[in-house]
C-alpha cells in the first residue's frame, strides 16, 4: 500500500558528544566510541496528508553505545504542546520512517533505534540563527542546550567551519558550532563545548526534497 505524501522545510540543529566537527557526519567513527546528545528542528511549512503542521517543533534526545550503523540506540521524542491530535499522529508517522525508502534519514533512524522511551509533550523553546552560528533549544526539566560560534583556542576569534554533503541523508550543508547542552529526562548527558550542526533542511516522504544544486539555488549559501 502506498505511503502517504508529506513534506517539512524548516530549520535544524543538532548537539553530540563528538568533537566539533562531528567525524560520524563523514561515515567515521564518534569521537569517544559512543554517541549521545539530541537533535531539533521547527518546521517553517510542513504537511502530511491534509494535516498542516507549520510552526511546529520537535525535539529528539539520543544515546548509541558505539557508531550509529551499529544500531542499539534509545531515543525519547518530545513534540510541540501546541499539536492538536491529528497532528501528533502525523509527526508520530513521519518519524517512525514508515513507508520511506531504505536509506532516508527517517528509516535509518528507524533501524538503529532500539528503544524508544515514553514521548513527552511539551513547550519548546527553539531559536536559530544560521549566519551568526548560534541556536537554543530548551524544554523544562528535560533538556538545555545552546550553540554559539566555535572560538580560535589561542586568539578567541570566532572561526567558522562548513560542512558539505551533496548526498547526504540529513541536510546537504550546515554550518558548525559549538555545543553546551544538558539531557535531564530519561536521556541524561552533560555537553560543555562539544559538536553542533546548525542546517536549513527540506524532507519528504523519499527524503532529502531537494539536489544539493537546487539547495544551493534556493538558500543562496556561499
Amino acid at each position: 500500500m502506498a505511503g502517504k505524501n508529506w513534506q517539512i522545510e524548516g530549520r535544524y540543529v543538532e548537539y553530540c558528544s563528538c568533537d566539533q566537527g562531528c567525524p560520524c557526519e563523514s561515515m567515521a567513527d564518534p569521537t569517544y566510541g559512543y554517541c549521545t546528545g539530541l537533535v531539533a528542528f521547527k518546521i517553517d511549512k510542513g504537511y502530511c496528508e491534509e494535516v498542516r503542521l507549520d510552526d511546529l517543533a520537535v525535539v529528539g534526545t539520543f544515546y548509541f553505545p558505539r557508531a550509529i550503523h551499529h544500531g542499539q540506540g534509545v531515543f525519547q521524542p518530545i513534540l510541540d504542546e501546541r499539536a492538536d491530535e491529528a497532528q501528533r499522529t502525523a509527526l508520530f508517522y513521519i518519524l517512525s520512517g514508515e513507508d520511506q525508502p531504505v536509506g532516508t534519514m527517517f528509516q535509518i533512524f528507524s533501524v538503529i533505534i532500539e528503544t524508544i522511551k515514553d514521548p513527552l509533550f511539551a513547550k519548546i523553546e527553539f531559536d536559530w540563527d544560521l549566519d551568526k552560528r548560534r541556536a537554543r533549544v530548551e524544554v523544562a526539566d528535560v533538556v538545555r542546550a545552546h550553540a554559539e560560534p566555535i572560538r580560535n583556542p589561542v586568539t578567541d576569534r570566532e572561526e567558522r567551519m562548513i560542512t558539505v554533503l551533496p548526498e547526504g541523508w540529513v541536510f546537504h550543508e550546515a554550518e558548525n558550532a559549538s555545543a553546551f547542552a544538558k539531557g535531564l529526562g530519561a536521556i541524561k548527558f552533560d555537553l560543555n563545548r562539544r559538536h553542533s550542526s546548525l542546517a536549513h533542511v527540506a524532507w519528504n516522504q523519499n527524503g532529502l526534497l531537494h539536489t544539493y544544486d537546487e539547495y544551493k539555488l534556493k538558500f543562496g549559501r556561499p
